[in-house]
Parts: C-alpha cells; structure tokens; sequence
C-alpha cells in the first residue's frame, strides 16, 4: 500500500475520532449543567440525551467503518 494512502486513513480516523469526542463532549457537558440547575428534570434531561449521544457515535463508528472499507476496495 502506498505511504499515502497510509497517511490519508491516519488522518482521516484521527478527525472522526476527535469530531466525535469534542460533539460527545460538549453535548455531555450541556446535559451535565442542565441537571445541576435543575435536579428534579434528571430523568427528563438523561433519557433526552441518550438518543443524540447513541446516534452520534454510530456516526462516528460509520465514518471510521467507511474509511476502512475504501481503503480495502482500493
């Protein structure tokens, strides 16, 4: 394989890998504030949370998944 295509997949994980930690992060963050200032909604703002923070980690799995893939068809 040429030390291109090496170089692009490198790359290009590390961008899915650190896209999907800062989203995660800071949809986690937010989440995290809102249940400080109101305790009483925690069931509320968790089970409202857990939907995006799934989705945006099968995103995540997908790219890296796609990357590997065209890298195997080349």
């Amino acid at each position: 394989m040429e030390l291109i295509y090496i170089v692009g997949v490198a790359l290009g994980l590390g961008m899915v890998v650190i896209g999907a930690a800062y989203g995660i992060g800071t949809f986690t963050a937010a989440a995290a504030q809102s249940i400080a200032r109101q305790p009483s909604a925690a069931a509320e703002i968790t089970s409202a949370v857990n939907l995006p923070l799934f989705l945006l980690e099968g995103v995540a799995i997908l790219a890296e998944v796609f990357i590997f893939i065209v890298v195997l068809m080349r």
